[in-house]
């Protein structure tokens, strides 16, 4: 969430930094200023009550030593009373309401944030394949690798069966990853992906994207769709010392979107899909170094992109598609030839303070503390990936020629044309 003490100290500079999202945030500002004066008002009467009541009830006690019975007093005693309990209840339910306007505020985006309503693309690196034939979409190479007809009997639209050698290019690309961040000082994690909703709400997902989260009513639990949650509440509650800064996670774990809002959009094969798989990038640093964190971790996966031997773009996302959490994002696109676009297979937010704030944690630096930046990026979504290393590897008969890297890892260094129908 965003500080409060800012938003009192500038809330023009905050306002004007919202409007660039949305222009009707400037309103919300000023509803949260007025809700502050009033929690803050109310908060103020009842202590300066609270203070009296305890004179009189001292005078009181006093009187009654004295043996006098002091109704003037007493009654003075009941008013009070009744004034602190109503000023009381004003100050709760303007600390809620003061609550829930700060909790419907985005984080401030970045001055270096593309402006929209468009993304900024940054550069564009490898050039897409040029084939001598018609280029063939995912399904049509993987064949029977990928089967959609049997997992929607099971799970319905939007899953997939994988099997055969794309299940040892989905290993292998996750275990070439882990052991690449492994060597830039992420810390391999598999973390729980049923969680409760403060860790939604803390990087967050609530309120925002209710409606691609799945819920377990019944134990008041949600599937993750995205590591980045369970590792943003790592460290939920604590106090970092800064020297132990940056801590930096590298979370693997399955990934859970309803897709809502998305029908009639990527239906066929597996690049938009309700289960997939994820190796996700997440660091705490201090808050002078996420900059320079958010740099690093795009070098990273276009690091990744590049040994895989994919054609892609970096894009600056526009403030108006920004999550509510980002200040700025990247995403990277690769070249997808049945499509003849770059469509989005990773990203990485800085999203400064807000997710820390919201979490509670916090850093300890010469003897104060301070709230840390947090950042988060995709090392490899696994099922999108497949798809460009499917489509951009294709051969003329239908074969699949994979990267060298994945080969000692498990994946085979070439998958032969499959003439088994698609799904």
């Amino acid at each position: 969430m965003l500080d409060l003490k800012r938003i009192r100290e500038d809330p023009d500079g905050v306002s004007a930094a919202l409007a660039r999202r949305d222009e009707s945030l400037a309103a919300v500002v000023g509803e949260v200023l007025q809700a502050d004066s009033q929690w803050r008002a109310a908060t103020t009467s009842a202590e300066t009550l609270r203070a009296e009541q305890k004179t009189r009830s001292e005078e009181f006690g006093a009187a009654k030593a004295r043996g006098e019975d002091a109704p003037q007093l007493r009654e003075a005693m009941q008013e009070l009373s009744a004034q602190v309990k109503q000023f009381g209840e004003q100050a709760a339910a303007a600390k809620q309401r003061l609550d829930e306007l700060v909790a419907r505020l985005p984080n401030t985006p970045d001055v270096t944030a593309a402006s929209g309503p468009q993304d900024e693309e940054i550069r564009t690196v490898g050039e897409p394949p040029s084939f001598s034939f018609a280029p063939r979409d995912h399904l049509q190479l993987a064949g029977s690798m990928i089967d959609m007809d049997r997992a929607a009997n099971l799970s319905g639209s939007r899953f997939a069966y994988l099997k055969g050698d794309l299940v040892m290019v989905e290993l292998a690309l996750v275990g070439w990853v882990l052991a690449k961040l492994r060597e830039k000082d992420f810390e391999p994690v598999i973390p729980p992906v049923l969680v409760r909703e403060r860790a939604l709400y803390g990087t967050g997902f609530l309120p925002d994207t209710e409606q691609q989260i799945y819920a377990l009513a019944e134990d008041e639990l949600f599937l993750v769709g995205t590591s980045e949650v369970a590792l943003a509440s790592l460290h939920a509650d604590e106090i970092l010392d800064v020297d132990r800064l940056p801590l930096r996670y590298a979370g693997f774990s399955p990934c859970f979107r309803r897709e809502a809002g998305a029908a009639g959009k990527d239906t066929r094969g597996i690049f938009r899909v309700h289960q997939f798989e994820k190796v996700e990038m997440f660091s705490f640093v201090a808050p002078q170094d996420s900059a320079s964190e958010h740099e690093r971790i795009l070098a990273i996966e276009e690091e990744i992109l590049g040994e895989l031997n994919l054609p892609y773009r970096v894009v600056n996302i526009a403030v108006n598609d920004l999550g509510n959490s980002a200040a700025k994002k990247f995403d990277c696109e690769a070249w997808l030839p049945s499509q003849g676009r770059y469509r989005e297979l990773t990203s990485c937010s800085n999203t400064t303070d807000y997710q820390a704030r919201r979490l509670n944690v916090r850093m300890r630096a010469d003897k104060r503390t301070q709230t840390p930046h947090t950042l988060n990026g995709t090392a490899v979504a696994v099922g999108r990936t497949i798809v460009a290393l499917l489509e951009n590897g294709q051969q003329a008969d239908g074969a699949v020629q994979l990267p060298d890297v994945l080969v000692p890892y498990g994946a085979p260094a070439r998958i032969a044309a499959n003439p088994a129908p698609a799904s």
